[in-house]
């Protein structure tokens, strides 16, 4: 169960990292900054989000 909750918690901040990066994009914004900003936060919320998503999956429910 625990894992359950870990990759929910991973998935959620995948997710709003991905957010970011959108919202960093349509603002839009001049010089390298910008598009680093985007790029990392759109990296790291990709990684978080699958390797929430990969948690989920693959962890077994348990009889009670």
């Amino acid at each position: 169960m625990e894992k359950r909750i870990l990759g929910i918690i991973f998935s959620l901040l995948g997710a709003t990292g991905l957010i970011l990066a959108a919202v960093n994009f349509v603002n839009g914004g001049e010089g390298t900054r910008s598009i680093k900003t985007i790029v990392i936060y759109a990296i790291l919320g990709a990684i978080f989000f699958f390797s929430g998503i990969g948690l989920i999956r693959s962890t077994k429910d348990k009889a009670s």
